[in-house]
């Protein structure tokens, strides 16, 4: 059974950083895709990044327009762990994050619990 289980979430300030962790149990990931996306209440889900394995060592990255140079995805695969390094926060990155895991972005098969972040300004 393949569990992921998000950590890293709370309360900062505008400007601030947080890292997210996602650990996962059952599932390598080492292979395929696995991103980080969020939802706000009354929203959809949406893209925060994504990425990709090509080799062990190598991966491609895909980030949405509103996170770009901002926001860093990365993976340790001995710890079967993916991150997400988030700088200069704002108000409006104010969200549940989930990480996911799976062939493409478009076709997530395992999702996290959630873990809230919340930007004051």
């Amino acid at each position: 059974q393949v569990q992921l289980v998000e950590s890293g979430g709370g309360l900062v300030q505008a400007g601030g950083s947080l890292r997210l962790s996602c650990t996962a149990s059952g599932r390598t990931l080492a292979s395929g895709t696995m991103g980080w996306f969020r939802q706000v209440p009354g929203k959809e889900r949406e893209f925060v990044a994504a990425i990709t394995a090509i080799s062990w060592r190598t991966s491609s990255t895909t980030y949405a327009d509103s996170v770009k140079g901002r926001f860093t995805i990365s993976r340790d695969n001995g710890k079967n762990t993916m991150y997400l390094q988030m700088n200069s926060l704002k108000p409006e990155d104010t969200a549940v994050y989930y990480c996911a895991v799976g062939g493409s972005v478009a076709r997530m098969d395992y999702w996290g619990q959630g873990t809230q972040v919340t930007v004051s300004s």
